[in-house]
């Protein structure tokens, strides 16, 4: 019986064909979709297509073509593998940090039930991410303990809000640093109810200047890197190793927030704080993220001495803020395996690269010119990666990133620039295919405006 207010369908109206919506859940292929895109989205997508139907855009007997042609299109997800050849290492709008091969795996293995809280040996609970915290401390054997949550902004508000409460975290004035898109480290530790003791001026900040701060109200003393930018010039600041002996005096922890995520000193990057020095000069916790230097999955790693690490993970928040066992068993492979592709990115050899750059260049038909890259994400700051690029035009860009797989390059100068850099060797055919579909794209776009103006 049709709505109330609704008019009857006509018998011999072509809408009467078109396909129920059970009759087209139970195809094989919209079936398996439904499997793996879940019955609430293929509904969806069904009921899309019949409605085109029903607006006559397309003939009913078209209408399971339109589906099967939509859920072939259709991802499991929005996001979108794309090939980083902007040359910038640890690319934040990219995802940072590329996984390895291992921590893949890792990953695909603890999708299912894991032990993840459980030893499976004597059947009781265990401590959450041991085999994580295990592969930090034999990456930094100077850390006594380690906690991981679930980013670095996480592991700074848990350190602040446990070791000072609602007392004082003494910083130079220097350090107040603001992060990509606006983000304001001294007002996300304000937000824990903390309150700033602000010490020395923008660029010169003396011993004294912290000492004289120190008091019953002090919770924390707080040195955060300056990672993306540089103050140069008539500058100073005070070096942990002098500053931990005042500190550890008063019995106020000194603090470290390192940002990029260095376990070790690396040779390419002289001036990069690393957690193993920080520690050594005496700082109690250390403060990191997994997913820019260290080339694992987004974390927030706390390494330092056993008490305060213990006072971190005992509070409240530790739990709201603990890492969940995928970025867990992707730590712990990108650890233990091999060399991860970060690493492996800013260590390529540019004679290699230029190699590699020259043979693509003539595959494609560009230009190779001299180009630097870059750690990014607040890392190696203005530190240039001599590196080589392939100098492409500039209207390939657009339809590069819009291509599959997704190209994203660096336009400068009236050109699209491609640098190999992050990229695998793997993919250079793909990149290659990417390079020629966009080209194709671009002369039929410009034959069919010439026709046009005709």
């Amino acid at each position: 019986m049709p709505a109330p207010g609704s008019r009857p369908v006509p018998v011999d109206d072509p809408r009467r064909r078109i396909p129920r919506t059970d009759h087209l859940l139970a195809e094989p292929a919209v079936a398996a979709a439904s499997r793996s895109l879940g019955d609430r989205v293929v509904r969806g997508i069904v009921r899309g297509v019949q409605d085109r139907a029903r607006r006559e855009e397309i003939p009913p007997e078209q209408v399971l073509d339109e589906v099967l042609a939509a859920l072939g299109d259709r991802p499991a997800a929005s996001l979108r593998p794309v090939l980083n050849a902007t040359g910038v290492i640890v690319h934040t709008n990219l995802g940072r940090a590329p996984l390895s091969g291992a921590a893949r795996t890792a990953i695909a293995e603890a999708t299912g039930y894991t032990d993840v809280e459980f030893d499976l040996a004597t059947g009781a609970r265990s401590r959450r991410g041991a085999g994580a915290r295990a592969a930090l401390l034999a990456a930094c054997p100077a850390a006594e303990d380690a906690l991981i949550v679930n980013n670095g902004a996480a592991a700074l508000v848990l350190a602040t809000t446990a070791l000072a409460g609602t007392g004082e975290v003494v910083i130079s004035r220097g350090e107040l640093i603001e992060i990509g898109a606006g983000f304001r480290l001294p007002d996300l530790i304000a937000s824990t109810g903390a309150v700033l003791r602000e010490v020395g001026t923008t660029n010169r900040t003396h011993l004294e200047d912290y000492t004289a701060a120190l008091g019953p109200t002090t919770g924390c003393v707080l040195r955060i890197h300056t990672s993306n930018y540089r103050v140069i010039g008539f500058t100073s600041a005070v070096p942990i190793a002098q500053l931990a002996p005042a500190t550890r005096e008063a019995g106020i922890p000194l603090l470290a927030d390192l940002g990029s995520g260095l376990l070790a000193p690396e040779p390419l990057l002289p001036d990069e704080p690393d957690a193993t020095t920080a520690l050594e000069s005496g700082a109690d916790l250390v403060i990191a993220s997994g997913d820019k230097l260290l080339g694992g999955p987004q974390a927030g790693i706390l390494l330092g001495r056993s008490p305060v690490i213990a006072r971190l993970a005992r509070h409240p928040l530790a739990r709201a803020l603990r890492a969940d066992k995928l970025a867990l068993a992707a730590l712990e492979a990108t650890l233990s395996g091999p060399t991860p592709p970060v690493l492996a990115s800013l260590r390529i050899d540019p004679e290699a690269l230029r190699e590699r750059t020259s043979a693509l260049a003539e595959r494609i038909g560009g230009e190779i010119i001299p180009h630097d890259g870059r750690v990014g994400g607040g890392g190696g700051a203005e530190v240039p990666l001599s590196g080589w690029a392939i100098a492409l035009p500039a209207e390939l860009a657009p339809l590069l990133r819009t291509g599959t797989p997704a190209v994203v390059g660096t336009v400068r100068d009236g050109s699209c620039l491609l640098d190999l850099r992050c990229i695998p060797e793997s993919e250079d055919d793909a990149l290659a295919a990417a390079v020629h579909s966009a080209a194709a794209r671009s002369a039929a776009a410009a034959e069919g405006g010439t026709a046009r103006d005709h």
